[in-house]
């Protein structure tokens, strides 16, 4: 277990792979920890250095009072990099993390050379929608909405497997105060004009079934940066390293070998 103690805050992480390659920087969606990227980074290429964290509010990293701002939640990941003396990583965030990934190529270009947008978008929802979903969670819990997010998150026929139970519980297990904050994040967000100013490498993914993020959404975030490619995995839903982690690591290998962050 690793904890990294910044003093007003800490962030739980992981390393895996050849701690000599080049990074890979990976950033978990709302209501997950990152564990949702078990599956994909043991199909990834051996000569990268691949790092996982909890956003604040997830996980095993500090849970404070909210709201949070998305400021906030990109300051985490960029000293949490900066710690590990990450330079020139490759980004890929998913849903949330795919807004932080947004915020922190803008913040720090030195810290980002590409990034992976998956399902994801420069604005997700409106004020309104996570208003209401915010006074929900506190008056009556994650559990409330357990169910419809479970219908969103994943097809059909994954819902029918054994395995939803897991998800179902690690978003419910969600501390409501790490929920609602980071709520309250991606409500204040709007990165339209600054994502439209980015020239990186990006790969944008899409799950054909996602009840979150569907892929039109995602489609036109990936127009917004000039030269991306876009990427719809079908029979996904808004998490495919969790549903088709072999469709998706085969489409993150040859990004990144494209790119010349892997010989794998």
């Amino acid at each position: 277990m690793n904890i990294l103690d910044l003093g007003d805050t800490h962030i739980h992480w992981r390393e895996d792979g050849d701690p000599n390659g080049a990074p890979v920087v990976f950033s978990n969606s709302l209501g997950t920890d990152f564990r949702m990227w078990d599956k994909l980074v043991p199909m990834l290429p051996r000569d990268l250095r691949l790092i996982r964290y909890d956003t604040r509010g997830h996980g095993l990293s500090a849970c404070h009072k909210g709201p949070y701002s998305m400021g906030t939640i990109i300051r985490d990941a960029e000293r949490l990099l900066d710690a590990l003396e990450v330079r020139d990583c490759v980004f890929v965030g998913l849903s949330m993390g795919g807004l932080i990934a947004q915020g922190l190529a803008v913040k720090r270009f030195d810290m980002v050379r590409a990034m992976v947008l998956s399902n994801t978008a420069a604005k997700i929802g409106t004020a309104q929608m996570w208003a209401e979903r915010i006074a929900k969670v506190r008056a009556e819990g994650i559990e409330a909405i357990a169910d419809v997010m479970m219908e969103r998150w994943f097809s059909r026929r994954f819902r029918e497997t054994a395995e939803l139970k897991g998800w179902r519980a690690m978003l419910a297990g969600t501390p409501v105060d790490g929920y609602a904050g980071c709520s309250a994040a991606i409500a204040g967000t709007d990165f339209i004009t600054p994502t439209s100013g980015l020239t990186l490498p990006t790969l944008a993914i899409a799950g054909s079934e996602d009840g979150s993020t569907p892929p039109d959404l995602v489609r036109e975030t990936a127009e917004l940066v000039r030269g991306s490619r876009f990427h719809l995995i079908r029979g996904a839903g808004h998490l495919p390293p969790v549903e088709k982690p072999e469709d998706y690591a085969e489409v993150l290998t040859g990004f990144l070998r494209d790119i010349g962050h892997t010989a794998g």
